[in-house]
């Protein structure tokens, strides 16, 4: 694989790169980003090596990220995919400065627009659930958007499957622009989202983008049990990279076991852990293309490394043994043989044609 080798987004016509550059770390507003000259190396590297997916939020460090994109963007806006989100609160205290209501998302896209310097917005995300508002209202808001051409496509983030494959359901129904892209969680820390989100992803049309495969740091082998001392975190962003893994729940006892299985598979291959990592979510037939959060230029390079390494069975026996998780009901209650049997009454089908 490589950046300029892209990637239908979904069931959309949209081609994004292999690896997204997220930009969380754009900005040292949060304590632990990179500043403005980094940060353009980063995103200049990226791009001019054929990458195109651009990854910001309404709230990454504050508003930088966003600023900084349309700065970097400028003079390339066209040749590129600008992947934003809303949600997330503006203004402390005031109850209607984020969330996924109406007034938040018009509010969130507008502002976005004048930070980033563009007329649209390829992929807008809703950036989390708030368990408040109706479906509908937010369906229809973020379908106003794509008919006003301010934004293109429609993703959402961070939600349960059944309200996802509810809300497409719907959207299909009443002819509103579908959403095309899940954005979570994803590593060979966090694999439970193989449950429902990512089987419902590709049964919806939705291609699956996630975020965090290094878990936050840990799997590139930068913690060790001394930092578990870190405790739960706590729930400001800033301070340290080392207090979001942890309020992240990725800086755990499981969690360090994993990383070490992937340095030693790292190590037998002649790679980077890293590259171990982001390598093996790419692997899931379900995902388009999980984000890089580079810090530096030279985190940067070293991601970009994950294109090229090459899993033996092996390999992926001992990556899937660290970090396996239980599928729970009903999915294990149907691969049963009693079950089968008593459904398919011996009966042999060719599921592959």
């Amino acid at each position: 694989m490589s950046l300029d080798t892209y990637r239908l987004l979904g069931r959309s016509g949209l081609r994004v790169s292999p690896l997204a550059l997220g930009t969380m770390t754009f900005g040292t507003d949060w304590g632990w980003g990179s500043d403005k000259d980094e940060s353009r190396k980063i995103f200049d590297t990226y791009v001019e090596r054929g990458g195109n997916f651009i990854d910001t939020a309404s709230r990454y460090t504050e508003g930088t990220a966003e600023r900084f994109v349309g700065e970097f963007a400028a003079g390339r806006r066209d040749e590129l995919v600008l992947a934003t989100k809303y949600s997330m609160s503006s203004r402390p205290g005031d109850p209607n400065a984020g969330g996924n209501h109406r007034k938040s998302m018009t509010r969130s896209v507008e502002a976005s627009l004048r930070r980033m310097n563009t007329d649209h917005i390829d992929l807008l995300y809703l950036h989390a659930w708030d368990f408040t508002t109706p479906v509908e209202e937010l369906l229809r808001g973020m379908d106003d958007l794509v008919r006003a051409g301010k934004v293109l496509y429609l993703g959402i983030s961070d939600t349960p499957a059944w309200q996802v494959s509810r809300m497409q359901a719907i959207a299909d129904l009443r002819g509103w622009a579908p959403l095309i892209a899940l954005q979570i969680e994803y590593s060979l820390v966090e694999r439970t989202v193989e449950r429902d989100l990512i089987p419902m992803a590709r049964e919806m049309g939705l291609g699956v983008i996630p975020w965090s495969p290094l878990a936050s740091g840990v799997l590139s082998g930068k913690y060790t049990r001394a930092d578990l001392d870190a405790g739960e975190g706590t729930a400001d962003p800033a301070g340290t990279r080392k207090n979001v893994a942890a309020a992240n729940g990725s800086l755990t006892t499981r969690s360090l076991d994993i990383a070490e299985v992937v340095k030693r598979v790292a190590g037998d291959l002649g790679v980077t852990p890293s590259q171990v990592a982001l390598a093996w979510t790419t692997l899931n037939p379900g995902v388009t293309a999980p984000i890089m959060g580079a810090r530096t230029l030279a985190q940067l390079e070293d991601n970009l490394g994950a294109l090229d390494v090459r899993f033996s069975e092996e390999h992926l026996a001992v990556l899937e043994e660290a970090s396996r998780v239980e599928l729970g009901f009903p999915h294990e209650f149907l691969t049963r043989p009693l079950l089968r049997n008593v459904m398919f009454g011996g009966v042999k089908l060719d599921l592959a044609r």
